[in-house]
Parts: structure tokens; C-alpha cells; sequence
């Protein structure tokens, strides 16, 4: 692949002696076997004025990471699935105040937990309908279920209602989803969720390809994303690093993937995960978002229109609430103070609560691995995470850089 061009950060606004803090502040995550890498990259202007990479595809391995690393990004495959969804939209092909029913008909009789036990529960009919847009914002009522937060989630692990373990495809894993209730009637709250994997499904359908073709054919085509998959190819399997797990209650890390042809990615999974199927390297994302930040053109690409994705950056929780005032201390792979949600994203609705410099209309997520992007539009500003660890909790390393790079803007 083409190598990221760089420009002195003097030219970017950025000071240079402190974008080297970075390195220098993620070297101790890296020295002490918290974090097997960690690749760092800080855009002002469409422009790279900082890219470090530190650590191995391994812990403690001997392979350092670099521009050709593959990393598995999860959930950051949400806003890629977000935007195809949205091309369609701008082709009439879908309408977000659509019932989900009319893609996936199964949804139709879905029904809501009311109390009861996991194995005998108490149920009732939603006020009203899931929506499209319900997708987009996690506001449907669906769950996950490695959350275990609640009943639902139990009924979701009973039923192996998990796409990582689901043996058939998309459109029999969203089938299954709809068997099981929801935990609130749609658009009552907000709840992390196996929403953005519906949403895939309603894209294959308004397409009438598999979500794959796509993404291959309307976005990673045009955009010159050539390393994002959902299964990486044998001629590009060596450069998949390793993933870890961190234990919550003993801080133990284990290897949770391996390496390579060692990985559940060099094959090609059952389900394509538009919630979190992805794999991708650092320089495909930063294509991905230049293009946003651009208003959803690259290169002479358009994508979307501008007008477009300034409504999909608008925070649209009702009256304008935040995460936190919509849901509870259910996961999130953003802050939820001071955060609302946009057709895809988190978006910085308050700058103080999140306690930390940004700018409103910030928007951003990040995946399982620990993966992180985010977006500033005011200040021209573009900043992505690559490591390989689970939780993404498990270190506030998101926080971390944010601190860092604010610190360096001088203009």
C-alpha cells in the first residue's frame, strides 16, 4: 500500500514537541505488558501531522506493527455500515421512519419484556413499531448479549442469539433476533445493541446484494480501501496481529485471537457483522475518515452529500438528550456525559460533561479491541487509536490521547 504522507505539524497548527508526548506517553502501557502496540495517527486540515507505531503484532514479540498492520476493529465497522445505509437513504432506496418490518418481516410481532423470569417471561406489544432510524441510534430495544445487564440479555445467551457463534447467515441471525423481546419499546431509551447488524440486513435487502459486495462495490472500491475485510485474504493473513483479553477481577491479559493464519479471521465468517465484523489498517480508516470530514467526498469521490452528513452528526436522541439521560450504565463505546448520538456515532453535545477539550459536534466511536476515531469539524481535526485489547474499557486510553492531542493544537 501507499505510504501516508506526512507534513511537518507546524503546518497543521500543531506543535511538534508535544505531538512526541504521545509515543513517549503510550511507551508505558507498552513496557509494562498492558498493550501489546499501540499505532497513533492526528490529521488537521486532511493532512497527517503525526503518525507513531509502538509495540509488536504480539505481546513482547519481535514483529513491530507499522503502516501494513491489520487490526480487527469491531465496532468501529458501525459507521461504515452507518454511511452505506445512508447512500441507500440518498437513493429512496430506504426511509428512516420506515417500519423495520417491511425489510425483515419477522420483526413484525416482536414483543417486550415485562417482568417475569429469563426462562418465563412476562411480555407485551411495543407502543410502537421499531423504526429504521431506531437502527441507526440504538434506541430499537434490541441488546447484546455479552452485556449482561439484564433479563434479555440472559434470554439472548440461552438462545445463542450471539453472530460471532450464529451458524447460519445474516438474514437467519436477524430472524433469530426477533424471536427474543426487547428490552424497552422502541425509542423509550437508548441501549447498546445488535442494531447496526440489523441495519446491515435492511441494507442487503434495499441493495439486493450481501453486505460484503456492498462495501466492496460503493466503498472500499472507490475510497482505495484495499486492506478492510471481513475475512482477511491469504496473500494479506500475516499482517493480522494478535488480540488479547484483559480479566476485569485479576488484570491477567491472554491472547483471545492469534496471529495470522492463526485467527478466526482468515476465514470467512457465517455472519457479516455490520455491527462489528471489520478488520482494517490504520491508513484504510483514515480514508474512510478524511472522507467524512470532507463532507463525504475523497479524491474526487463523491460518497455522500455534505448535507447529508451533517444531519448524520446531529445528535438525534429525543430533545436533544444525551446517552446518559437515555440509557443507564449500559456499555458504550463512547462517553455518554455530554455525549448525544447521531445515524451512526456519538456526538459531543456538551463539552464540559465529558471533561475533556473537544469542540461540539466532535463525532466518534470505537471498537472492542480498543480501537478508537474521532472527528472534530471545528477544528479541522482527525484522530485514531489502533491496539488489539478487550475490553476497551479496560484502560482509559481513549481519554488519554484526546488530552494529548488537544494539548498540541497551537492554531
Amino acid at each position: 500500500m501507499a505510504a501516508i504522507e506526512l507534513v511537518s505539524p507546524g503546518e497543521a497548527g500543531l506543535n511538534a514537541e508535544r505531538l512526541k508526548c504521545i509515543p513517549a506517553y503510550f511507551d508505558g502501557y507498552i513496557q509494562r505488558k498492558k498493550l501489546p502496540c499501540c499505532a497513533c495517527l492526528v490529521a488537521r486540515g486532511g493532512q497527517v501531522a503525526h503518525l507513531s507505531f509502538q509495540g509488536a503484532t504480539e505481546m513482547g514479540g519481535s514483529k513491530p506493527i507499522n503502516e501494513d498492520t491489520i487490526y480487527r476493529i469491531y465496532s468501529m465497522t458501525k459507521p461504515v455500515t452507518s454511511v452505506a445505509a445512508m447512500m441507500l437513504f440518498e437513493e429512496g432506496a430506504i426511509r428512516l421512519d420506515h417500519e423495520l418490518h417491511r425489510y425483515i418481516p419477522e420483526f413484525q410481532d416482536v414483543m417486550v419484556f415485562d417482568g417475569g423470569a429469563p426462562g418465563a417471561p412476562k411480555l407485551r406489544k411495543p407502543d410502537r413499531p421499531i423504526l429504521v432510524r431506531d437502527l441507526f441510534l440504538h434506541t430499537s430495544g434490541l441488546s447484546y448479549a455479552f452485556l449482561q445487564q439484564g433479563p434479555v440479555d440472559e434470554i439472548y445467551r440461552a438462545r445463542g442469539i450471539d453472530y460471532s457463534r450464529h451458524s447460519g447467515d445474516l438474514k437467519s441471525f436477524c430472524e433469530l433476533l426477533a424471536t427474543a423481546p426487547l428490552v424497552f419499546s422502541p425509542g423509550d431509551k437508548w441501549n447498546y445493541s445488535n442494531s447496526t447488524d440489523v441495519l446491515g440486513r435492511v441494507v442487503e435487502v434495499a441493495s439486493g446484494m450481501s453486505l460484503d459486495q456492498v462495501f466492496a462495490k460503493r466503498l472500499f472500491g472507490p475510497l482505495g480501501m484495499n486492506d478492510t475485510f471481513f475475512s482477511v485474504p491469504d496473500d494479506k493473513i500475516d499482517r493480522l496481529m494478535a488480540c488479547y483479553a484483559r480479566n476485569a477481577l485479576t488484570g491477567e491479559i491472554t491472547q483471545a485471537d492469534g496471529a495470522g493464519r492463526a485467527s478466526n479471521y482468515a476465514k470467512k465468517p457465517n455472519v457479516l457483522s455490520g455491527g462489528g465484523g471489520l478488520a482494517s489498517t490504520i491508513g484504510d480508516y483514515l480514508k474512510f475518515c478524511l472522507m467524512l470530514a470532507n463532507g463525504g467526498e475523497l479524491n474526487g469521490v463523491r460518497i455522500l452529500s455534505p448535507k447529508t452528513l451533517e444531519f448524520m452528526t446531529m445528535n438525534h436522541l429525543p430533545g436533544g438528550k444525551t446517552i446518559r439521560q437515555m440509557g443507564d450504565n449500559t456499555f458504550s463505546e463512547a462517553r455518554m456525559d455530554g455525549s448525544g448520538f447521531g445515524l451512526g456515532w456519538a456526538v459531543t453535545t456538551d463539552v464540559i460533561a465529558t471533561t475533556q477539550p473537544g469542540s461540539v459536534g466532535t463525532f466518534s466511536w470505537g471498537g472492542m479491541a480498543s480501537t478508537f476515531f474521532w472527528i472534530d469539524p471545528v477544528e479541522d481535526l482527525i484522530a485514531i487509536q489502533m491496539t488489539q485489547l478487550m475490553p476497551s474499557g479496560a484502560y482509559p486510553i481513549r481519554p488519554q490521547l484526546q488530552q494529548l492531542v488537544y494539548a498540541a493544537i497551537e492554531e
